[in-house]
């Protein structure tokens, strides 16, 4: 874990990640004292959203060497896994360690596309999102082959940020009563050490060439201007955000009433009721009845 923890912490601050906003702060509260030694503090920012890679060819070859499946194909139906944190590298097919990495993904949504024996597809959910890179061509990927076969996500609990971005690329939503879909935003967290620095007596020198170089840093305030031009980026996430989960969902869930959620997170009926998912359903029957529907093309 100790190992792990520098790729954390990099893949968790200062970047803009697609992730349910009370799991981003119960996830920096968790791994804060061990990423930098000391407890911390979670502070809200005045926005509309709280503050808080491509190599999948290789990995495809390499399952082909080793005549690995890349999901397993029931009655024609491929299952593919969308759960635990997402993220965008990583040599692995569905979760792995609490992940699931994009790479992954569109190595088994491509498979999914060309396989003959694969007559559809249903995608397993189970998310609170993550990161923002990587998940919009991971979407375009999953609304490929929407195109080409049936689809459906399956929440077996949670598809938040990211999670939802993906599910609302299949054809329909199903998801269990008590499950949550949306947060239709972005987050940024930065970690500001200054306060602790003073009072330890320590004083950190930023050298610099470019007027930008050092923005974000950890040892001092952000100021104004860069939290502005922080959000702004957010707020073209978010909107990008909005205009795939509209052309996934169509007349259901326009991009404008994605925008108009806020980033709110849904239960189940009103889910369904304000057009984030089609059903509520058991997910064991909800998968045999699209089995059954398949097995009748």
């Amino acid at each position: 874990m100790t190992l792990l923890l520098p790729r954390i912490a990099a893949e968790l601050v200062n970047t803009p990640l697609a992730i349910d906003g009370a799991r981003a702060d119960v996830m920096l509260r968790a791994l804060g004292p061990r990423l930098f030694g000391a407890p911390v503090h979670v502070a809200a920012a005045q926005a509309p959203d709280p503050q808080a890679g491509v190599l999948s060819q290789r990995l495809d070859r390499g399952l082909a060497a080793r005549g690995r499946a890349a999901f397993p194909v029931i009655d024609g139906v491929a299952v593919i896994e969308v759960e635990g944190t997402l993220v965008n590298k990583g040599s692995w097919i569905g979760m792995d360690c609490g992940e699931t990495s994009y790479e992954g993904l569109r190595t088994q949504i491509e498979r999914a596309r060309r396989e003959s024996s694969v007559r559809a597809a249903v995608f397993e959910v189970d998310s609170p999102g993550g990161q923002v890179s990587g998940v919009f061509e991971t979407a375009a990927a999953m609304a490929r082959l929407s195109a080409e076969k049936p689809t459906m996500a399956i929440l077996t609990s949670n598809a938040c940020s990211a999670a939802y971005l993906l599910a609302s690329q299949a054809r329909r939503i199903v998801m269990p009563e008590f499950g949550y879909a949306g947060s239709i935003g972005a987050v940024v967290m930065h970690v500001d050490f200054s306060a602790a620095l003073t009072e330890a007596g320590v004083k950190v020198t930023m050298i610099q060439s470019g007027a930008h170089k050092t923005e974000g840093n950890p040892f001092e305030p952000l100021s104004v201007e860069v939290v502005d031009r922080i959000r702004a980026e957010l707020d073209q996430v978010r909107t990008r955000f909005a205009e795939v989960v509209g052309a996934g969902r169509g007349k259901t869930l326009t991009a404008q009433a994605a925008l108009a959620t806020e980033a709110q997170v849904y239960s189940g009926r009103e889910a369904v009721s304000l057009g984030l998912a089609d059903a509520l359903g058991d997910p064991h029957e909800a998968f045999a009845a699209f089995r059954a529907e398949i097995s009748r093309l």
